[in-house]
């Protein structure tokens, strides 16, 4: 296990509010932080001592930023994976590993590698561009994604008949068969390099119906046993075959067949696991830390239901950033607020998050309805 506790340096690629989380964790941990981000007003700025503005896909950025620090991590993977490459050649420690986070960056191949290690996930073709996704029609009805950089709903959109084939992404990606799913759940799993592994339990996602976003989750899934025990050991599965370093975000359909599909992973902290800070016994951001550590892995067990709601921007608005019914939610019992430190609004961006937790099942829900009703993000 390193000396993490003595004159060591986390560098961390991305200042988003995932890597503030981090940092919120890494406090308790007494790990010094670097933080770089291409945004000058970050959400991570005000919270390290050395923050760096750089694009994460330039090489020289990358490479000269990791160069100080005694381990790199990421809170987004879109990054320079062959400056992360050259880090770890010479001798530098950067999880998780640029060649995991080079596969997943792109979904073809992030397919392929499920194809190839019999991981169950969704019948796909392989499409270079618009046209060749309209020479697939009878493939139809179909998810049609973008190969990179598809990011928070971007990049995904569903193309139902053949009236839908103009919208086509005229780029590399994939057509994935539409799935009639029941539910839509996350794990999150963490490995360290001692082969550890543990994983959350499922989670079940509710997206928004036009922006492919989470609007909230709720914790534990509503799902058999047998099904949570199959969803776990499925991300397990994936990142054992990805041989992993860090945290792995694996989001799965459950079919009307009981069967569970993998959709997409992220080697990172996810937005599927934000309520693990209240809810279980260990985070996820602490987690992540521990398993890039090599420390051993902290107890996932839940300590309480719980449910977690982004707070997006209102549509129509953009601007300075006001919070709508703050007082109101802050009131209820069991709430807990996370703002993120953005300080302008525009539709459906993340700003922040409301996490409840609560032992009766039903107060649960209606208090998500409520935060859902009253707090809003407007400018």
């Amino acid at each position: 296990m390193d000396q993490f506790y003595k004159n060591f340096t986390l560098g961390v690629l991305g200042g988003g509010q995932l890597g503030r989380m981090l940092v919120q964790s890494a406090i308790d941990f007494n790990i010094d932080v670097n933080i770089m981000d291409p945004d000058e007003n970050a959400p991570c700025k005000n919270f390290v001592g050395n923050f760096q503005v750089g694009k994460l896909t330039d090489f020289e950025s990358v490479y000269r930023f990791g160069q100080p620090c005694d381990l790199v991590t990421i809170e987004i993977e879109n990054v320079n994976t062959d400056a992360l490459k050259q880090l770890q050649k010479e001798g530098k420690k950067t999880f998780p590993q640029p060649e995991v986070i080079e596969l997943i960056q792109d979904k073809t191949k992030q397919k392929q590698f499920y194809l190839e290690r019999d991981i169950p996930s969704a019948e796909f073709i392989l499409t270079e561009n618009r046209e060749a996704v309209a020479e697939n029609r009878d493939f139809l009805p179909a998810v049609n994604k973008l190969g990179r950089e598809g990011y928070d709903g971007r990049g995904v959109q569903i193309l139902r008949s053949e009236n839908d084939l103009p919208k086509a992404f005229d780029a590399p990606g994939l057509l994935e068969k539409l799935i009639d799913f029941e539910k839509e759940i996350s794990v999150i799993v963490a490995r360290n390099a001692d082969g550890e592994i543990k994983a959350f339990p499922p989670v079940e996602l509710v997206f928004h119906p036009i922006h492919n976003l989470v609007e909230y989750l709720t914790a534990p899934a509503d799902i058999s046993t047998e099904i949570a025990r199959e969803a776990e050991a499925t991300a397990i599965e994936v990142i054992r075959e990805l041989d992993m370093i860090g945290l792995l975000a694996v989001e799965m359909f459950v079919t009307r067949e009981s069967k569970i599909l993998v959709n997409e992973v992220a080697p990172r902290t996810h937005n599927s696991g934000h309520h693990t800070i209240e809810a279980n016994i260990t985070s996820q951001f602490e987690q992540h830390l521990r398993a890039i550590l090599n420390m051993p892995l902290g107890d996932t067990s839940i300590k309480m239901p719980a449910a977690m709601i982004n707070l997006l921007g209102e549509e129509g608005h953009a601007g300075p950033a006001q919070y709508e019914g703050l007082e109101k939610v802050l009131s209820l019992k069991g709430v807990h607020l996370h703002l993120y430190g953005k300080k302008l609004t525009k539709p459906f961006r993340k700003m922040g998050h409301v996490t409840i937790v609560d032992h009766d099942e039903e107060n649960l829900k209606e208090k998500v309805k409520f935060v859902k009703e009253n707090l809003k993000v407007i400018a």
